[in-house]
């Protein structure tokens, strides 16, 4: 059984041997992301060399999903280790110092966005490396800001700050990034992941962004803010995709809130036909261990039930003890649960255009004919994932007229980026993919299948044609 549910998996010191990513793929990797707050430009082409190689090798294709490191806030350089307890007091500088130790309970630091200090309120809060340290604002003078420890912990140079209180309003895409988005558009990745985002204008100056550097990469928002949550319908609406970052998500929100908010963004990216990403810690115990926890098992089952297009590893296929092995239990947890998966939501969702509907159609035609498979023709990819949104049982074949669509599918929910073809007229189009898939073995005249395309083709949001392909009407288009 092919699974559905897409796969994405971070490559890094464990798994960035042409072997190892070659046997995650057939473990059932579907995409890798190349976390860009690690590594250099050099180390990154390699792996994309090896991730190529692979495809060539193997005949099929494999998403590059470049992670952009973004705004993320960090205390500054410390001089030592600073063991913190409940009680102590942090005072936050504008100006740049080597942190210190002044008395008994008392240090001072800075972080690497001190204009965020003048927004920060009496009574807000801060967390400190990745939420494990809690303090709260006692004063804040704009030059300055006190806060007083309510737990205990360790805090080391350049670990991460969060302020779960505090719209801290600051430019998504540094210096860096650009850099990076640069190198990502000119090696041809195929997804760029926006860290921090908190509003639409921050995805919209993305997509500019790389409009200049000539890029057509999808954009996936990663939801890790309390704002961004707050202003997620107008995300959605102009991303290409959704993540939902759950790290530090789990920092900004409640920890107990991150359940329902994950579901939520998951039904609403499904509505808007929108793929979507759940991240964050879904194997992490296999980072050392050889087996998931049952806990983790029932994370990712979940996940697939809410109805996500992917599951994302991260440390645990990064630097992982066995990244292969956590990509089979992965897989196997996948497979299982989509047993008992609720398919075929025709009417789940409202027809917001035509392609809706014929997407919908196309469905329920495939499902009521017990269709072998659909195969939809596409020239941007849309009508691939509209019908995925509906989530039917049945494969759904994509046939692009660009690598770069057909890369984009790797993510969606069920899709299976089979071919790239040029535009031609329907009938010399269809003629010459039937040919093509039925000389690999992909289709059968002895099955059933449906097929749809836009008319004039390669038009975006023109699907407007539907056949129903049996043994007469293949062969019919095998001898032209």
């Amino acid at each position: 059984m092919i699974k559905k549910t897409k796969i994405l998996a971070t490559i890094g010191p464990a798994s960035d041997k042409e072997e190892v990513i070659e046997n995650l793929v057939l473990a059932g990797v579907n995409a890798f992301r190349m976390n860009f707050s690690h590594g250099d430009h050099a180390y990154h082409k390699s792996n994309l060399d090896k991730i190529r190689n692979i495809e060539a090798k193997k005949g099929i294709r494999i998403g590059v999903f470049q992670d952009i490191s973004g705004p993320k806030v960090r205390v500054g350089k410390l001089d030592g280790m600073f063991e913190l307890h409940s009680g102590d007091k942090l005072i936050f500088v504008k100006e740049k110092i080597d942190g210190e130790q002044i008395d008994e309970k008392t240090y001072k630091i800075c972080i690497n966005h001190p204009e965020i200090l003048s927004l920060i309120k009496e009574g807000e809060y801060i967390y400190l490396c990745d939420g494990s340290i809690r303090a709260k604002v006692v004063f804040a003078s704009g030059d300055s800001v006190e806060a007083v420890l309510e737990n205990s912990g360790i805090l080391t140079s350049n670990k991460g700050v969060n302020f779960p209180n505090t719209k801290i309003n600051i430019d998504v895409i540094t210096q860096k990034d650009m850099k990076d988005l640069e190198w990502g558009a000119k090696n041809g990745v195929n997804f760029v992941a926006v860290s921090f985002v908190q509003h639409a204008n921050d995805v919209l100056r993305v997509r500019e962004i790389l409009k200049g550097f000539n890029s057509t990469a999808k954009i996936y928002a990663k939801i890790e803010k309390f704002d961004a949550v707050e202003n997620i319908d107008e995300i959605i609406a102009v991303s290409d995709g959704i993540m939902v970052a759950r790290g530090d998500l789990g920092i900004e929100v409640p920890y107990y809130e991150v359940p329902n908010i994950q579901k939520m963004i998951i039904k609403k990216a499904n509505e808007q036909a929108k793929p979507v990403i759940t991240a964050t810690q879904m194997m992490l115990s296999m980072t050392q261990n050889d087996r998931a926890t049952r806990a983790e098992i029932s994370d990712v089952a979940n996940a697939v039930l809410d109805g996500t297009d992917a599951v994302m590893l991260s440390e645990e296929s990064a630097v992982g003890k066995d990244p292969v092995a956590v990509v089979k239990a992965m897989t196997s947890t996948i497979i299982e649960v989509e047993k008992i998966y609720p398919y075929n939501k025709f009417d789940n969702y409202e027809f917001y255009d035509e392609t809706d509907m014929v997407a919908s159609s196309s469905c329920l035609l495939a499902t009521r004919l017990k269709a072998k498979g659909i195969l939809s023709i596409t020239g941007s990819g849309k009508s691939a994932i509209k019908m995925a949104r509906s989530r039917t049982d049945i494969k759904i074949l994509a046939i692009a007229h660009d690598e770069q669509t057909a890369h984009s599918l790797t993510l969606a929910w069920g899709v299976i980026p089979v071919l790239v073809k040029p535009k031609n007229a329907v009938t010399l189009l269809v003629s010459d993919i039937i040919k093509d898939l039925y000389n690999k073995g992909a289709i059968s005249d002895e099955l059933t299948y449906v097929i749809t395309a836009g008319f004039p083709t390669g038009v975006a949001g023109s699907t407007n044609y539907i056949r129903i392909l049996k043994k007469d009407q293949i062969r019919y288009y095998l001898d032209i």
